[in-house]
């Protein structure tokens, strides 16, 4: 018996194994990717991943909008006491009226509110499994980097030159470097010695949390060591 050939290079014997040709486009695809400029390349993000920075975006967003209301009621009545103004300690109205908390002339809450959108829609969008190229990640690291630079200072300010704690303040003191060590992670390939970095930084992320702790505690003991 014998067998046609079909125009596309199959035969018509039913029993003989159908021969798939090469998906020219497939491995132009993976060439194409591989082949991209470092800053052009999406890095894979897990909804995990894309969910967590959702979260944190959205609480300091809270904060800084929370922050950004209070000093409006502040401006408005100064005799208002800040819902955050809880002890002689912890207490955002001795830190909202100097000068540290308008560094560039208007309120450093409104610098959150814009910057935190940003992070909302980062999360928003890995959360839905969209890529996002290198250079979009390493634009968010960098302001991440400066966000973090600058709550260093305001820490400092606050801590030994204010002498009084805001606690919304201190929410995105916490919120910031976990956000920077996400987003910086996506610049990274997946070599070994790449994973190893982003588990240093992680391991640094709780030595930084010590180091704050540690001087609020030290700092303030007196007014802490009469609550005990």
């Amino acid at each position: 018996m014998s067998s046609t050939t079909s125009p596309s290079g199959t035969t018509g014997d039913p029993e003989a194994p159908a021969v798939e040709p090469p998906d020219d486009e497939l491995i132009a695809a993976d060439v194409i990717t591989d082949d991209r400029p470092w800053w052009l390349q999406r890095p894979d993000v897990s909804t995990a991943t894309g969910i967590v920075i959702l979260i944190l975006g959205v609480l300091g967003f809270i904060s800084a909008a929370t922050l950004t209301i209070e000093r409006i009621e502040l401006l408005i009545n100064p005799e208002y006491v800040p819902s955050c103004s809880i002890n002689p300690v912890l207490s955002c109205g001795s830190v909202m009226v100097t000068e540290q908390a308008r560094v560039f002339g208007f309120p450093n809450p409104l610098i959150g509110i814009a910057a935190f959108s940003v992070i909302i829609v980062t999360g928003v969008l890995t959360t839905a499994r969209v890529w996002l190229p290198r250079w979009y990640w390493a634009g968010q690291t960098l302001g991440l980097a400066l966000g973090f630079v600058f709550v260093n200072w305001l820490a400092f300010q606050s801590i030994y030159r204010i002498n009084a704690l805001c606690p919304y303040c201190m929410v995105v003191w916490t919120l910031t470097p976990i956000l920077l060590i996400l987003s910086a992670g996506r610049l990274f390939g997946d070599s070994p010695r790449a994973r190893d970095l982003r588990g240093w930084l992680w391991v640094l992320l709780p030595l930084w949390y010590a180091i704050i702790i540690v001087a609020i505690g030290v700092h303030f003991w007196d007014y802490w060591s009469t609550l005990i």
